[in-house]
């Protein structure tokens, strides 16, 4: 097997996020379930945008996060994404490759706008997100780079795209080609809704085993189990895929590999500013120790450690030395 050129490519939603403040009240006028993220037309895009108030934008997406969590420690990465050609697209490009990341993915000409997730963030550090999914969802199997994702240690899907039926389709093809290529699967939950919509589909590819790697949080990992506890839900799931890792917030992470349980502790945070992108960058310090073929107490510090930058700031890039910062805590 040739060596990869990339220890990560990435498939998910190409996203600029429009973060701003917001006091509960607002969110309780809009309808909206703080902390949770939900998907929006173009109109309730725009209506939405003129109730938030004073915004930052800055590019994001799940997948497109973590990626940028991993170039940030030094890593080769390559992002697989949609977006149109629009300023929006302009500037998600620009913000990615900026960072070193590979991304080609030809924009779209015509059709729908680049996507984008409206973030209220409330004073407790909750982000509730309004996604209008827009040009992301359009992505084809026909755009899937092939020999990038042939070229890539580990190809790292996103739950989120798994909801339309154009980039579900890409997905299930990218799975093809890493797994003709002897690459690893690595694929993250997102979010309980698309568990909802799709948890049937994840639970065929897990048992047809397909992942290598799951991510999930604690709602995550018993919405997919269909049990209430997260110990229960945990071991159902363990047995199905060669390392599973779960995030449990203040409560640590645990990371599960044939049968082995091995958990860590929460970094400790003096204030949580924003918890948008905690678990992308979490995933991004996980996925980084593992590269390096560190043990898995090692990578879940790593996570822990990104998770506890991000979630100090605003906004899902990190604005503080993420290699430095986690070479301090593992010494």
């Amino acid at each position: 097997m040739p060596q990869p050129r990339y220890d990560v490519v990435a498939i998910g939603n190409a996203i600029v996020d429009v973060i701003a403040r917001a006091d509960d009240a607002l969110i309780l006028s809009e309808g909206l379930t703080k902390g949770s993220m939900r998907l929006i037309d173009a109109a309730e895009a725009q209506r939405l945008y003129a109730a938030m108030g004073p915004a930052v934008e800055v590019s994001g997406g799940s997948a497109a996060n973590t990626l940028a969590g991993m170039a940030a420690l030094g890593h080769s990465c390559g992002f697989i994404g949609q977006v149109a050609d629009d300023q929006l697209g302009q500037v998600f490009t620009h913000d990615l490759t900026a960072l070193g990341v590979a991304y080609t993915t030809p924009p779209l000409a015509h059709g729908a706008p680049t996507a984008r997730c409206l973030i209220l963030v409330t004073p407790d550090g909750q982000r509730t997100m309004n996604t209008f999914l827009g040009a992301s969802h359009l992505l084809e199997q026909r755009m899937i780079d092939e020999a990038m994702i042939a070229n890539g240690a580990i190809l790292y899907l996103e739950g989120y795209l798994w909801d339309p039926e154009l980039s579900r389709a890409a997905m299930r093809r990218a799975i093809d080609v890493a797994r003709a290529a002897g690459r690893q699967v690595a694929f993250t939950l997102s979010d309980a809704f698309i568990i909802d919509r799709h948890g049937d589909d994840f639970r065929a590819l897990l048992n047809e085993r397909l992942f290598d790697i799951l991510f999930a949080n604690e709602v995550e990992i018993c919405a997919l189990a269909q049990v209430d506890d997260c110990d229960a839900a945990i071991a159902a799931i363990a047995p199905l895929v060669p390392l599973l890792v779960v995030t449990r917030g203040e409560h640590g992470a645990i990371a599960v590999r044939d049968g082995v349980r091995t958990s860590v502790a929460a970094e400790p945070v003096a204030t949580v500013v924003d918890t948008t992108g905690a678990g992308d960058l979490f995933a991004a310090g996980f996925l980084s120790g593992l590269v390096r073929g560190d043990t898995l107490d090692r990578c879940l510090i790593s996570g822990a450690v990104c998770a506890g930058i991000i979630i100090a700031q605003i906004g899902p890039r990190a604005q503080s030395d993420l290699q430095t910062a986690v070479a301090a805590r593992l010494g």
